[in-house]
Formats: C-alpha cells, sequence, structure tokens
C-alpha cells in the first residue's frame, strides 16, 4: 500500500472501466476490502464477499456490473465497474507502485567488477559487489542489485531487473522486462552421470537457459542448464521461490508454477498450463497446453488432454491411513480373490440354470 495519491478519472483514463462518481475523487493507494480506509479504492473479485464490499469503508470500489447491481443500495462510494476486477485491482497495484518506486540511478556502483570485455548500455544500473564476466551484454535500463553474478557471455534484455544475490551462469540469456528475485540461480549444471560399476560420472552440461520475456522467477528458484541442448523458459511464464527447473527442459508461454514445485530433466510443458504448490513432473514427460495440476500431486505419465488433474490421496487421520494403506497394500491379492469368487458364481450359476 502506498501513500502516493491520484484521481480515479487517470486510473480510468489508463486502464479503462466505467466510473460512476467524481472523476476528481483522490485515492492514496490501494487496500483490501477489510482493511481500506477513506482514502483508498480497493476491489470486489469475488461476489461471496459481497456483503464485505457493500461495508467497506473505502473511498472507491473497483467491481464488475452485476455485482455493482447488487449492492449500489448500500454501499456510497465511488466505484469503477468492469469485466474483471482481479486484473484491474493488479494493474492499479502496479500503477501506485510506479508512483512510489524509487528510480535505479544508472551507472556502475564503484564496488562493483565490470569485466573490460564485457558491454554495459549506459542507462543499466549496476549495484556494488556486483560481478560481470567478459563477453556479458547487458542492455538498457536494466537494475543488477547488490552481490549478483553474471557470467561469460551472459545476455539480459533491456528493462529486466535482478535482485540480490542472484546468479547467473555463463551464456544463459534473459529476456526483456524479466524479475528474477533474491537467490535464484539460473544455469547451475543439470543432474546428469552415468553409472560405472557403482561410480558416478559426471556428464558435463554445456548447454544454457534460455528465457523469454516478462517471465518471473522467484526467490531461491533454481533453473538447470542443459546437458547438451537448452533449457528453454518461453515468454510470460511465472515461477514462484524454491522451485526446482531440472536441465533440457521446455516451459511453455504463460504457464504458472506455485511454491516449491519440481520438474525432472526432459520434461517438456505446454503453454497456459498452471501447477500448485510441491507438485512433481517426473522426467522426459509430455505436458500440452491449458493443463492445470493441483497442489502435491504427481505427474508420472504424459499429459495429452487439457483439463484439471490431481494425484494425491485427501489427508486423513493417521489410524484411517493406516487402515487405508494396508487396504491397498493387499489389493492384488484381494483381486485374485474377488476372480476366484466370480469364477465359482458363474460355475454355480450355469449349473443352476
Amino acid at each position: 500500500m502506498t501513500t502516493t495519491s491520484t484521481r480515479l478519472g487517470e486510473l480510468v483514463d489508463r486502464f479503462g472501466g466505467q466510473l460512476i462518481g467524481s472523476p476528481d475523487l483522490t485515492v492514496t493507494g490501494i487496500a483490501p476490502l477489510s482493511d481500506a480506509g477513506q482514502s483508498h479504492i480497493t476491489f470486489l473479485s469475488n461476489s461471496k464477499l459481497r456483503q464485505q464490499a457493500a461495508s467497506t469503508h473505502a473511498a472507491a470500489l473497483i467491481l464488475t456490473e452485476t455485482d455493482h447491481a447488487q449492492i449500489s443500495s448500500q454501499y456510497p462510494g465511488a466505484c469503477i465497474l468492469t469485466s474483471n476486477p482481479y486484473v484491474y485491482f493488479a494493474r492499479s497495484a502496479q500503477y501506485f507502485a510506479s508512483l512510489a518506486a524509487i528510480v535505479p540511478v544508472p551507472g556502475i556502483h564503484p564496488d562493483a567488477w565490470v569485466s573490460p570485455h564485457a558491454v554495459i548500455a549506459p542507462d543499466a544500473s549496476i549495484g556494488p559487489h556486483v560481478s560481470i564476466e567478459a563477453e556479458a551484454v547487458i542492455e538498457g535500463n536494466v537494475v543488477i542489485h547488490a552481490g549478483t553474478s553474471v557470467g561469460r557471455g551472459v545476455r539480459i534484455g533491456s528493462g529486466t531487473i535482478i535482485h540480490a544475490n542472484a546468479s547467473i551462469y555463463d551464456y544463459c540469456e534473459l529476456g526483456q522486462r524479466c524479475i528474477i528475485h533474491s537467490g535464484a540461480v539460473i544455469g547451475a549444471d543439470g543432474f546428469g552421470f552415468a553409472n560405472e560399476r557403482g561410480s558416478w560420472i559426471k556428464i558435463p552440461q554445456t548447454g544454457r537457459v534460455m528465457i523469454g520475456d516478462d517471465v518471473e522467477v522467484g526467490a531461491n528458484t533454481s533453473i538447470d542448464r542443459g546437458a547438451l541442448a537448452d533449457t528453454i523458459i518461453e515468454n510470460g511464464v511465472k515461477l514462484d521461490n524454491q522451485i526446482q527447473i531440472g536441465h533440457n527442459c521446455h516451459i511453455g508461454e504463460h504457464t504458472a508454477m506455485a511454491g516449491c514445485v519440481g520438474v525432472a530433466g526432459s520434461a517438456k510443458i505446454g503453454k497456459h498450463c498452471t501447477f500448485g504448490g510441491a507438485a512433481m513432473v517426473l522426467g522426459h514427460l509430455t505436458i500440452v497446453d491449458h493443463v492445470h495440476i493441483s497442489s502435491g500431486s504427481m505427474v508420472s505419465r504424459s499429459i495429452l488432454e487439457p483439463g484439471q488433474y490431481t494425484g494425491f490421496y485427501p489427508l486423513a487421520k493417521n489410524a484411517d491411513w493406516e487402515k487405508t494403506a494396508a487396504i491397498v497394500r493387499n489389493l492384488s491379492g484381494m483381486r485374485e480373490k474377488i476372480r476366484q469368487l466370480e469364477k465359482t458364481i458363474k460355475t454355480l450359476t450355469e449349473k443352476t440354470s
């Protein structure tokens, strides 16, 4: 929440929508329904919260035309009507944040180390204790915060922000307007070994990580470089914190993954997919576009049809779970007994008839 003010008319000019109320009404920030005060704008994206919205103290409310018709007699403030209040909220929140943002100072901090063979745009901002190796190319308006390591031959597209203590390994590429959060590691070796009589022989990982435009990588997330070919993260992908993407994976445009998802090597994931927290994907699988995986699910086979998939047993009391587990372990034997019973019943029925 910010304290920088703007007019409702300015929000509507920027993001559209139908304004009911004065365009000159000033709001100082955006806040949740329950916390909004008389200088805030808030939003209603869940119709189950209509009564809470009707009693909010906010100066203005973002909502659909249908919800407005239900609460307009109770809510006295200004309204912005839009088909998707949650998206309108997101864009408004970005705008408020931009009003209060501290603009990075262009240039290279004196405590940074930059190879004389790297190319840095004049308007890029390089923070203290950043290390940038030879052949790296840092494009315009890039911001690299303190302690980040940028390897040899790395290319970082314009407008990308890399937060403190991230590591970008050699020859990886990031597109435009990406956000890389603290502790992220892009381009570490994939987990590749050959077994020789019980000993592990390392397979050199000579591919890269290629990240498209408008990708966000969460804190402490790791994306491994390819073994021979590249690991590909397409445009608009959003990765939460503490995610593992294995070597040679390919993740399609606008796919989103929540925290602690793990994707094993060489998995190919389509566009516009979503993965709930702690979902797991085995290696070398294919998942088509528009697949949605529930939290905690294990994807152990390829998914070739769009839809929602869930692969975990519902939570139960431990004693009940132990009973169920015992039954599951004995299913094979029970199946054989049922088959014998079916044969017996069939024989008896034939004799009777």
